[in-house]
């Protein structure tokens, strides 16, 4: 069978590319690298790195509206100091956003772009969390 070998780049519909782009470098740190104009030569793409991960935003207003208070993407994060810092990070920003959650089997920030699409920050290291997996209200495992 043909194997996938991992994520080539996220892209995210926003109404308003330059909203959008302004939040994401400002909030998450985007760094854009690649503007992708249409045949008129109206810009309405960006491409960047958040962190490691390669991410890009396109104009597409349609979508951006469908996407709002669903959670398409979740960053990774060391451990509950790394979200308490990005928690610390979206204050010093005015940024609104609820509490630290204790999730499934790692801390979890979560933050709504410009579009009301929430963005996640999910911790990696398994040291400081319970495993929740299983539980009522919570995944359970298949097999």
């Amino acid at each position: 069978m043909a194997k996938v070998e991992g994520i080539h780049h996220i892209k995210l519909p926003v109404s308003d590319l330059a909203r959008s782009r302004e939040w994401y470098e400002r909030v998450l740190g985007l760094k854009v690298e690649l503007e992708f104009p249409d045949h008129d030569g109206v810009v309405r793409g960006v491409g960047g790195h958040i962190g490691d991960v390669p991410v890009a935003l396109r104009a597409q207003e349609t979508a951006a509206a469908g996407l709002a208070g669903f959670d398409p993407v979740c960053f990774a994060i060391a451990d509950r100091q790394a979200a308490e810092e990005w928690i610390a990070h979206l204050d010093a920003l005015g940024v609104g956003h609820p509490p630290i959650v204790e999730a499934t089997t790692g801390w979890m920030v979560r933050v709504q772009d410009p579009d009301g699409i929430e963005i996640r920050l999910y911790s990696m290291s398994k040291s400081d969390v319970v495993d929740h997996t299983g539980k009522d209200g919570y995944p359970q495992p298949v097999g």
